[in-house]
């Protein structure tokens, strides 16, 4: 991986943590977005979900997403996904790794180490 790299996440969670622990283990030079302090903006989430898709970009199996109103949850479109995505940070799939042309979701190890 040439690019620096940005991994998007929440420090607590244990998948980022995984993914943080890899990074540092591969020497990979990379900054840590922290959704809860830095939050994110409509237009990243736009991008990556054309790239990844809504439905994979949306966390619905965390407890976050099953605390929300069920009318929160419902006729779920794109602009009211990346509008709660903004307000409840945790339903995010996590991690995004982003670094120059390469743009991973989740954490897979075969997939990172293909990148580097």
């Amino acid at each position: 991986m040439t690019a620096k790299a940005t991994l998007y996440g929440i420090p607590n969670c244990d998948t980022v943590k995984k993914a943080r622990r890899w990074l540092d283990e591969h020497g990979v030079d990379y900054t840590f977005h922290d959704y809860k302090k830095a939050g994110i903006d409509a237009d990243r989430l736009k991008s990556w979900s054309k790239t990844f898709g809504i439905d994979k970009l949306l966390n619905t199996r965390g407890t976050t997403w099953r605390k929300l109103d069920d009318a929160d949850k419902q006729d779920m479109t794109e602009a009211r996904a990346i509008t709660l995505m903004q307000t409840h940070h945790s339903i995010i799939k996590r991690p995004v790794l982003i670094a120059g042309k390469h743009k991973l979701i989740g954490f897979d190890e075969g997939a990172w180490q293909s990148l580097l």
